[in-house]
């Protein structure tokens, strides 16, 4: 039998429970449905965000508090709860006076993780060789340890040093670039020099355009005012940004009233070559000028008084005066035959062409190749100077043919003809250059309407 003091504290329990709003039943089942739902759910965010969330249900009367928590109250992860160690990068510009020591000191990294870096193989040398302007970038992980240093070289290449379990490892990337066709065309007034500098050409490309040339124009006796030129060729950029030149595809050269014109042909095996549109080579036997020059101080002369000895004496060459170090190259292929040094001649090399043809280069700064040695066609030989009887910097040149010596401004052209694409080519040589003979005549024809068009504006004023 119950008794009376269980049967009040029962009769005082049923009241309360009798008297419980039901909105309190509603919300303590909601919270307790909601936490339920949260610990169940697959969701990887909520579960690396799980808390241990309270739930009271207390049945006293009703609270002005909310009796579950929000999920987008919660605090954000503590350190421990992210994924990995923290990685930092930091990039840094080479400043005149920068050496390597300074930049990986500025970054924060050890000299023991620069010799580890110098360490790695033959790549690390290029940096070394660091300029203002490069960069370098530090990948640090959580403890500032180097983990990856990459070197910008340019646009174009970039080598990356990256940790492997006891030292680093170098990664060469390079960068394609995009290709564009360019056109440049001009008329000679003094040098093709400045006349092509004025029509927007590098030192590069005009270098270039000589060479494609050099067998056919002798581009300081032959140059006339009035000569014209013209020429297709690549630029290469990055992000928009150009980082050079490439190749010359087609030009064309007037000479003194003479066309001559080339398109670059690429073989099969991938040797490159210049020829006329009848498939002549534009690579001679011989270069008409075996420098890259400025002026000719003094031209073929049998009867020349000489500046230095004071008597009328043969000159028996052609004298391209030239600032001192001015490069000097082989006329063509052949076999060093001297070089060597005597009182009138200075220093001088003198290169044998088959049996036949000989060539001679005299007052040479420095000499650049041995007896013996064998020489390709535009190869470094030496340097202008003024050494031995010579008044100023200059390159005498001279060409025998079997011990005769020649006129270098007018025995080429009667040298046997260029080599020619062999049928085999001939085909693949057409389609190849189709393209750009319509390219090379459309940009020409409208060059040369812009260029009329002033004159015509002129005369109806």
């Amino acid at each position: 039998m119950m008794t009376t003091e269980h049967s009040e504290k029962h009769s005082r329990v049923y009241r309360l429970v009798r008297d419980l709003p039901r909105m309190h039943l509603a919300l303590a089942g909601l919270a307790a449905s909601a936490v339920f739902l949260a610990l169940l759910l697959p969701s990887e965010q909520v579960q690396a965000k799980r808390h241990v969330l309270p739930l009271t249900l207390d049945i006293e009367p009703v609270s002005e508090q909310p009796l579950y928590t929000s999920l987008e109250a919660e605090q954000p992860d503590t350190p421990a709860a992210q994924s990995g160690p923290a990685e930092n990068w930091q990039e840094l510009t080479v400043r005149s006076g920068d050496s390597l020591a300074k930049l990986f000191a500025r970054a924060g990294v050890s000299a023991n993780e620069l010799h580890e870096v110098l360490q790695s193989g033959p790549e690390a040398k290029t940096l070394k060789r660091i300029y203002p302007g490069q960069k370098l970038s530090f990948q640090l992980d959580g403890n500032g340890q180097l983990q990856v240093l990459r070197y910008e070289e340019n646009l174009l290449n970039t080598t990356q040093y990256i940790r492997d379990t006891k030292s680093f490892i170098a990664e060469k990337v390079v960068r394609q670039p995009d290709v564009h066709q360019q056109f440049a065309s001009g008329s000679i007034s003094s040098s093709l020099y400045q006349s092509a500098t004025r029509a927007g050409l590098s030192d590069r490309v005009i270098m270039e355009l000589a060479q494609v040339f050099g067998g056919v124009v002798d581009f300081v006796l032959d140059l006339r005012k009035g000569d014209q030129f013209a020429v297709l060729y690549e630029e290469k950029y990055v992000d928009g940004q150009k980082v050079g030149d490439g190749d010359i595809l087609a030009a064309s050269f007037v000479n003194n009233g003479k066309t001559h014109t080339a398109y670059r042909y690429e073989f099969e095996d991938g040797e490159v070559g210049y020829f006329s549109p009848e498939g002549e080579s534009m690579r001679k036997a011989f270069m008409r000028a075996p420098l890259d020059f400025l002026r000719v101080s003094s031209g073929f002369n049998m009867k020349r008084f000489h500046p230095i000895l004071k008597v009328t004496r043969p000159h028996r060459g052609v004298d391209y005066a030239a600032p001192t170090g001015t490069p000097v190259y082989a006329a063509g292929d052949g076999k060093v035959v001297q070089s060597g040094f005597s009182k009138p001649n200075g220093n001088f090399v003198v290169i044998q062409h088959g049996q036949q043809y000989q060539t001679k280069y005299l007052h040479l700064q420095k000499r650049a190749v041995r007896v013996g040695e064998r020489v390709r066609q535009r190869e470094l030989i030496g340097w202008v100077g003024s050494t031995g009887y010579a008044t100023g910097p200059h390159l005498h040149y001279e060409f025998l043919i079997n011990g005769v010596h020649r006129n270098p401004a007018t025995i080429l052209s009667q040298l046997p003809k260029a080599v020619t694409l062999a049928e085999a080519d001939r085909k693949r040589f057409q389609s190849q250059t189709q393209g750009l003979r319509v390219q090379l005549a459309s940009m020409m024809g409208q060059s040369n309407l812009a260029a009329a068009e002033p004159d015509k504006s002129s005369a109806r004023l």
